[in-house]
């Protein structure tokens, strides 16, 4: 079976996760209306679920193991990027007048535990604040595999629902922020996976079905008035649904550049408002029309984390990965 990055729909769900998030930032500098781009978050949440279940279903990994490959595939790129933000922060501050440019959230933010404004996370890079929820996620699911499979499952969906209720009994502070709805969005993101791991298929109308309802609620936003879980996330876990579910029925087209971008999805994420920043300074000393900024400094946003993904992590990544004995 086809796991991880070998499912072609995911990886373009990333891209299109990413890139969305990247455009929600930019048109929200410039007042502009792409508020479903931040859904793009809750599509990477549901993902994250998914790919944890599948990539763990029926294999001997442990805790230990598990984390240390998490940390591994996270925290180096995120910690360039924070470093490489702080210090652009310390010598051009007027560019980043949203940032806690502290040294006390600089090390916080290492150990993703940002200080928190208004119960919400604001680590030195703007967008960390979700991969702090991811880390949240991985000690829950890293706790699971202690367990038989099947009470995996229901260990992980019992532990995020009872966390999610329990934000609103607990007081402010990092309890409380970490346990916010959001975190059910991993639930069904590792309902979806436990569904596929066990073969379950639709027919490709109703998977296709379930993707246009999903896209629909995304942009016509008829739950705009409930909680983000509902709101972004059930809508991101009918489009998980459909796309791996119809591409068990039907190989999903071949479309190299969106697989790569893909790839790069994690480098996009984590470097786009450093590089939109860079992008838009640049824009400004060559005299760039008010009204041509934007597209022009998404793009150079997304090009500027395409060559962080390809000079840093994948580097990276290749350093990471386990040196496989040679057969004698």
């Amino acid at each position: 079976m086809k796991i991880g990055s070998d499912i072609a729909s995911v990886q373009y769900l990333r891209a299109i996760a990413a890139i969305s998030v990247l455009c929600f930032h930019v048109s929200e500098t410039y007042g502009l209306e792409f508020k479903v781009g931040a859904a793009g978050v809750d599509v990477f949440f549901v993902i994250s679920g998914f790919i944890m279940w599948i990539t763990t279903a029926g294999k001997p990994i442990g805790p230990r193991t598990f984390m240390w490959r998490r940390l591994a595939r996270i925290v180096p790129l995120y910690w360039i990027a924070t470093a490489a933000t702080f210090s652009a922060a310390a010598l051009k501050p007027q560019f980043f007048f949203n940032t806690d440019a502290s040294v006390d959230n600089l090390i916080a933010s290492l150990f993703f535990l940002p200080v928190i404004k208004d119960e919400v996370l604001h680590p030195v890079v703007e967008q960390g604040w979700t991969l702090s929820y991811e880390m949240f996620f991985y000690l829950i699911f890293s706790i699971s595999l202690l367990l038989p499979e099947f009470r995996r499952l229901w260990f992980l969906i019992t532990a995020l629902v009872a966390a999610s209720i329990s934000h609103y009994l607990l007081p402010a502070g990092y309890i409380g922020v970490f346990t916010q709805p959001v975190i059910l969005e991993f639930s069904a993101g590792v309902i979806v996976g436990y569904l596929w791991k066990q073969g379950v298929r639709l027919s490709l109308g109703a998977s296709i079905g379930l993707m246009v309802v999903g896209i629909l609620l995304l942009t016509s936003d008829p739950l705009s008035h409930l909680d983000r879980a509902v709101r972004w996330g059930v809508p991101a876990a009918l489009l998980l649904s459909g796309a791996v579910f119809a591409e068990r029925e039907r190989a999903a087209p071949k479309l190299p550049f969106l697989h790569f971008l893909g790839d790069a999805s994690y480098s996009i994420y984590v470097w786009h408002v450093l590089t939109g920043i860079l992008t838009t300074a640049l824009l400004l000393r060559v005299g760039v029309p008010h009204a041509a900024q934007p597209a022009l400094i998404a793009a150079g946003s997304l090009a500027f984390a395409i060559i962080c993904y390809l000079f840093i992590e994948r580097p990276i990544l290749r350093r990471m990965r386990p040196v496989r004995p040679q057969p004698a």
